[in-house]
């Protein structure tokens, strides 16, 4: 096949019988389950707090709720992290901030995702607390330690900073390239 070096968006734009055919190789049952997930990402040694992001992630995209991925959910899944619009993208990050499901987000729960998200990118650039206070401090404007989905889709369009710092927090292609990667390496042996 093509080579490693390959950039998602060619392997996006593959064939659909190709990538149906990959996604069917590294689950024969037309399934993936959340330890399949994990094996797939090499979770051995992660923190707790990146166990349970990636649990979110899986849930997330886990849209119909039958607790698997299957190729439809995945390829929704690589089709919004590539070419999402921005608010879709901005809904997907607060539901996947928002872990107890009651449609807000405080402060412990953004925090317990950035640490996560550092322990699985291994880039500690920022302290989770100082990139939690920046965001509450432009878009909580009520001050109410909380945020909803209006108020972090509006504060998140209205300060460029903080947007840019989301996508770069949020850029999940790594561990696309990781599933990918691991898929070729099971079609080469």
């Amino acid at each position: 096949m093509g080579s490693h070096s390959s950039s998602l968006d060619d392997i996006l734009e593959e064939d659909m019988h190709h990538w149906y055919t990959k996604f069917m190789r590294e689950s024969p049952s037309g399934l993936i389950t959340l330890f399949e997930l994990k094996t797939m990402l090499e979770m051995n040694g992660m923190t707790e707090e990146a166990s349970s992001y990636v649990d979110q992630v899986f849930f997330t995209f886990d849209m119909d709720g039958d607790g698997y991925i299957d190729f439809v959910e995945y390829i929704a899944a690589i089709s919004l992290l590539l070419k999402g619009e921005i608010n879709q993208k901005l809904k997907w990050y607060f539901k996947l901030f928002d872990q107890d499901g009651n449609g807000k987000i405080d402060k412990d729960e953004l925090e317990t995702i950035f640490k996560a998200i550092q322990d699985i990118t291994r880039s500690y650039d920022i302290p989770p607390e100082e990139i939690v206070t920046l965001i509450y401090e432009k878009i909580d404007v009520k001050g109410e330690g909380e945020l909803t989905l209006e108020e972090f889709i509006s504060g998140a369009r209205e300060h460029p900073d903080i947007m840019e710092m989301l996508t770069k927090m949020m850029d999940l292609t790594h561990v696309l390239e990781i599933i990918i990667n691991g898929q070729r390496r099971k079609a080469a042996d």
